[in-house]
């Protein structure tokens, strides 16, 4: 996933975010997210208005987060994180953080490291619930993805009258 100083910051259209969130998701097995979607984020104040119609790098940034974050969590619950998160981290450190340790996480459970590397330097609830969070979101993308080739047992068939 990009890294904070790396999303466009120039303004995106509804399309346009989509799609590039979107290119992102689809490998890691996420569900992709909708023009609906993002304008309920906005309707309910989980991400701030879009101006002139664009999408900045922090409101792109959150909905990537909201996008991963969905497979284990509420709605509810991810307004908690950024409220917990708000207290400690600009919103670049944390979703830098995020995207890093995911990473990080998903090259040891797929065996592409060997060791899980300790990613920060500071300590704080905000991170160690942050880093419960990605690590529920890596073991759902793993065995996602180790079960979708996998097809479903066949249904027994009723005997004919």
């Amino acid at each position: 996933m990009p890294r904070y100083r790396e999303i466009p910051n120039m303004g995106l259209y509804l399309d346009q975010t989509i799609k590039y969130i979107n290119q992102y998701l689809e490998p890691l097995g996420c569900m992709e997210i909708t023009s609906s979607m993002v304008s309920n984020y906005v309707k309910k104040g989980y991400i701030k208005s879009p101006v002139k119609k664009q999408y900045d790098a922090e409101q792109i940034a959150y909905l990537f987060f909201i996008a991963v974050a969905k497979n284990v969590l509420s709605m509810e619950s991810i307004a908690r994180m950024f409220t917990l998160m708000h207290g400690v981290y600009t919103e670049e450190v944390a979703y830098d953080y995020f995207c890093s340790e995911l990473e990080n996480l998903l090259y040891y459970i797929f065996g592409v490291q060997e060791d899980i590397s300790y990613l920060g330097t500071t300590n704080s609830e905000a991170k160690d619930v942050l880093r419960s969070v990605i690590v529920a979101v890596a073991n759902v993308i793993y065995v996602n993805d180790r079960l979708k080739d996998k097809a479903p047992p066949e249904q027994p068939q009723a005997p004919e009258a």
